[in-house]
């Protein structure tokens, strides 16, 4: 027959094991809370949709207009055969340009994006006009300051 199983040491794993993975649940629901964590979600959905925007630029527009300038090469059907295998360093060319242009992109946009928040800081650091009586205490302050030092 098989061998004897005891029932209270398999309640007290059980009951361990529920209170780790409570702790750790508890855990990934701050983390997930986390404004940070919503942020990046955010970003990477509109990441994924501006790099489609980005490749239909450069698939439709751009690569067209380069093949014609440099005499109508389709950069995608660029291949070399090496006995069986079939090397199609055109999808590589092709994906180093998208790359770059995708880059290119988010520079603009992040270089746009600092300017304007630039802008929104310097307008609220703007320093509240001073007291007329505080101002007139700083100044006899300063000058006092400078009278010790002479």
């Amino acid at each position: 027959m098989g061998k004897k199983v005891d029932v209270k040491k398999v309640n007290e794993k059980k009951d361990e094991i529920m209170k780790k993975g409570g702790k750790t649940f508890s855990e990934f629901k701050k983390f997930i809370a986390k404004g940070n964590v919503m942020d990046l979600a955010v970003g990477v959905i509109i990441g994924s949709a501006f790099g489609k925007i980005v490749s239909s630029i450069v698939d439709d527009i751009l690569m067209p207009l380069i093949g014609i300038i440099i005499g109508g090469i389709d950069f995608t059907n660029l291949s070399v055969k090496i006995g069986e295998a079939t090397i199609t360093y055109g999808t590589f060319i092709q994906n180093v340009i998208d790359f770059l242009i995708i880059s290119v992109c988010i520079f603009f946009i992040v270089k746009i994006m600092k300017k304007l928040t630039r802008k929104v800081e310097e307008q609220q650091v703007e320093e509240p006009a001073k007291d007329p009586n505080t101002a007139l205490l700083e100044e006899i302050r300063d000058l006092l300051k400078e009278k010790q030092k002479v």
